[in-house]
């Protein structure tokens, strides 16, 4: 069976994930997740916890976010959302009423060739 371009998962809402998760596509945090996150578009939900070592192409944070992040594109946080510890990213978006408290180093947008 051919597998499909779009994957979508979900961690839903009292669901704790602790230890190392891995995955392709999409990846929506409505419970908890601590130790490591490597992923391509992760949301965290505006009740959904993160606190992990996180590399992913794309974050958006409506919820909680600690520990240290690294995006190869955006990071978007969101006026609910909450972010703190350290930051690697390549844009950084705050919408109003949004935190951030962390150490922060933006590379820019990545260029396409």
């Amino acid at each position: 069976m051919k597998e499909s371009g779009n994957t979508f998962s979900i961690i839903d809402k009292g669901m704790t994930v602790d230890g190392s998760l891995v995955g392709k596509g999409n990846l929506v945090v409505k419970g908890t997740v601590t130790g490591t996150l490597n992923g391509e578009s992760v949301v965290i939900s505006e009740n959904g916890h993160v606190a992990a070592d996180t590399r992913v192409q794309t974050l958006t944070i409506g919820g909680m976010f600690e520990g240290r992040l690294e995006t190869s594109g955006q990071l978007i946080i969101l006026s609910t959302g909450k972010c703190s510890g350290e930051v690697v990213c390549g844009d950084l978006v705050v919408e109003a009423g949004g935190r951030l408290d962390a150490q922060v180093t933006c590379k820019g947008p990545v260029s396409k060739k």
